[in-house]
C-alpha cells in the first residue's frame, strides 16, 4: 500500500447515519475477484435513479462535491455485514479520509488494513464541521503524523489513532508487509526446525 502522512482535498458530506455496508456496495456487485472497479458502483442505490442516470437528490452527486476525497459520514457509518468490499468501493470511488461520530468496528479495521484512515471525532466536533462543508467545496488538510485536520478556516482539530494502525499506514504495511519485516527471524526459526519438519 501506499503510504498515508498527510492528504488535502475536497470533503463530502453525508449526513446519513446507520450507513450499512449493503448500501455502500449492494450485494449485486460482489462478483467481482479483483480489488478495483467497485467505485463506479459506490452507494449505487442513492446514486443512480431506475433508468440509470445520476439522481440530482442524492448527497455525493452534487457538483460542489466533484473529485472529493474526504467524506464526513453520519453516526455508526459501515455497520451491517463484515463485506472487506465497502472500503474497497469507498477507496475506488477516491476516498482516503473517512470522518463520523461512530464506525462499526469490523468497517473502521477494514479501512485501516485497505489504506484508509477512518478519523472518530466527538458528536459536536463532527456536527460542528459537517454544518461547515455542507453543500459547499471546500477543502480540509489532514496530518496523520500530527493527527491534527485543518479545516478551510485554518482552525485545527486534533484526533485519536491507534498507535498500531497509525505506524501501519504511515509507512504503507498491510498484513502481509508487516509480517515481513520479521523475514530474519523467521528464516533463523526455520533453520532451527528438526530436518523431518523442513522437508
Amino acid at each position: 500500500m501506499e503510504p498515508l502522512k498527510t492528504h488535502t482535498g475536497i470533503a463530502a458530506v453525508l449526513n446519513r447515519i446507520n450507513v450499512d455496508t449493503d448500501q455502500i456496495i449492494p450485494k449485486q456487485f460482489l462478483k467481482r475477484i479483483e480489488r478495483t472497479g467497485y467505485g463506479r458502483f459506490a452507494f449505487f442505490d442513492w446514486r443512480y435513479l431506475d433508468n440509470g442516470d445520476p439522481n440530482p437528490d442524492f448527497e455525493l452527486n452534487r457538483p460542489e462535491y466533484n473529485g472529493a476525497s474526504i467524506l464526513i459520514a453520519g453516526e455508526n457509518f459501515g455497520c451491517g455485514s463484515s463485506r472487506e468490499h465497502a472500503p474497497w468501493a469507498l477507496d475506488d470511488y477516491g476516498f482516503k479520509i473517512i470522518i463520523a461520530p461512530s464506525f462499526a468496528d469490523i468497517f473502521h479495521q477494514n479501512c485501516f488494513k485497505n489504506g484508509m484512515l477512518p478519523i472518530r471525532l466527538p458528536y459536536e466536533t463532527w456536527k460542528e464541521l459537517a454544518e461547515q462543508y455542507e453543500y459547499q467545496s471546500l477543502t480540509m488538510a489532514v496530518d496523520l503524523e500530527k493527527q491534527t485536520i485543518t479545516d478551510h478556516a485554518g482552525q485545527q482539530i486534533a484526533f485519536e489513532v491507534d498507535p498500531h494502525w497509525k505506524e501501519m499506514l504511515l509507512n504503507g504495511y498491510d498484513e502481509i508487509s508487516l509480517t515481513l519485516l520479521l523475514e530474519e527471524e523467521i528464516e533463523q526459526f526455520e533453520k532451527q526446525r528438526s530436518s523431518w519438519l523442513q522437508a
